[in-house]
């Protein structure tokens, strides 16, 4: 159960009671993260997020915020991705007003000081780098720049070293101005608290918040005629890589299917990939197969590490399992197992009050259309086993491959030829 209040400002309140638990999360989500930038801009949104941390007119620095529910035994954090930015904080139900007071204070008092954007310049900079040296997540950002190219879509949220540097406090104070608004917020609170009371107080907390028309963002351009390759050489102990195509967004009716198709492949340690190349080959300590659905576009890929030497039989047994799904109808015990691993990975994945609060803002914010939890399963459960192979079919074509590569290979030439 829940409850949606929508104010005078265009600000949305979702409220998400549960008395069966003894914590309470506030979370203020935005519809603003790196697909709204430019070229100029590069990773500004997820910089705004680490600046809301540096202190308000009421908690002046980086350990007043901190210090404030630390002393409570808080647990608090931001995100951004591609579409949005986040904050939150996690506290025992008593500190529930103490919860709110702190999201409403930094997302809407921040100082965004011209020393601390100087500062944290190099803070973010060294993130960049722990990013660039963890080719396990590296290789899905090549992945994606593979995809979309110079576009928004194609870019790392967190920046580059180039754009980071030449920010100034006037980019900060004209992209909130710009994209931070009531209209494109959305106040979650889940748990244990009063929800009259709370209403109120956010209410309270967010009537003069900037409330102009957001900014949109550009458009994502799909274009693919032939495989494609980025090969990024590095001396790494395996090769890291990213095999997949393009899908479907969260608008799309196939998107369950999608989400079967994947689990199917490589979703779970009794999925095809698993069992036939870690478990049977010994290819791999890791392989998985995720769909990933935003807005305006969606992506379905098999992501690996492997030995070197074994790059070419790994992508030529993923690619086996992509052709066979396109050619052959799974069975019913295959589908019912892959349907029934995602309804009960949903359902543990909503025990606490924070997955609550992003599960419901999150759809809220990206569809402004609510499934609850019976709903979602309901839409999985309709997925056919023919809708899984004709959907394989339509995806997995030669055309439409894309892999990306972190090792210690040079011959671009013969790894596309892979995929041919």
């Amino acid at each position: 159960m829940y409850k949606k209040i929508i104010l005078s400002n265009g600000l949305r309140i979702m409220l998400v009671p549960n008395k069966n638990t003894q914590a309470v999360t506030v979370l203020a989500v935005v519809g603003a993260g790196s697909k709204y930038e430019n070229k100029k801009n590069n990773g500004i949104s997820h910089f705004v997020e680490h600046m809301f941390f540096k202190g308000t007119q009421k908690r002046p620095n980086t350990l007043a915020i901190s210090e404030t529910l630390d002393r409570v035994g808080g647990f608090y954090n931001a995100f951004t991705s591609k579409e949005y930015t986040g904050y939150f904080a996690k506290v025992a139900s008593k500190h529930a007003d103490l919860a709110l007071d702190w999201v409403s204070d930094i997302f809407l008092n921040s100082k965004i000081d011209s020393k601390e954007i100087e500062k944290e310049k190099g803070v973010i900079i060294e993130e960049l780098n722990m990013y660039l040296d963890t080719p396990v997540r590296h290789v899905r950002d090549l992945f994606e720049g593979l995809l979309y190219g110079d576009q928004p879509a194609g870019w790392e949220i967190v920046g580059t070293k180039e754009s980071l540097k030449k920010l100034q406090r006037k980019d900060f104070v004209d992209y909130i101005k710009n994209h931070y608004s009531s209209q494109n917020t959305i106040v979650c609170v889940s748990g244990n608290f009063r929800q009259e009371k709370m209403a109120e107080d956010i209410k309270r907390k967010f009537r003069t918040m900037n409330k102009q028309k957001p900014q949109r963002k550009s458009k994502v351009i799909e274009e693919q005629k032939d495989p494609q390759i980025h090969l990024k050489f590095k001396e790494t102990d395996q090769t890291h890589f990213c095999l997949g195509v393009r899908a479907f967004d969260l608008f799309s009716p196939k998107i369950y299917i999608q989400e079967v198709l994947a689990t199917i492949l490589g979703g779970n340690m009794s999925s095809r990939l698993f069992i036939k190349v870690r478990e049977k080959s010994g290819l791999a300590y890791y392989i998985k197969t995720e769909a990933e659905s935003l807005t305006d576009s969606g992506y379905l890929v098999t992501q690996a590490g492997v030995p070197h030497t074994a790059l070419s039989k790994a992508v030529a047994m993923i690619l086996k399992e992509y052709k066979d799904l396109a050619q052959k109808t799974i069975a019913e015990s295959e589908l019912k197992k892959a349907k029934d691993y995602l309804k009960g990975n949903l359902v543990l994945s909503l025990e606490s009050s924070d997955a609550l609060a992003s599960f419901y803002a999150g759809q809220e914010l990206l569809t402004a259309k609510i499934l609850t939890l019976k709903e979602e399963c309901a839409k999985i459960d309709k997925v056919r086993a023919s809708e899984v192979r004709d959907l394989a079919k339509e995806i997995f074509k030669k055309e439409n491959f894309n892999l990306a590569i972190i090792g210690p290979h040079k011959n671009e030439k013969a790894l596309l030829n892979l995929l041919i």
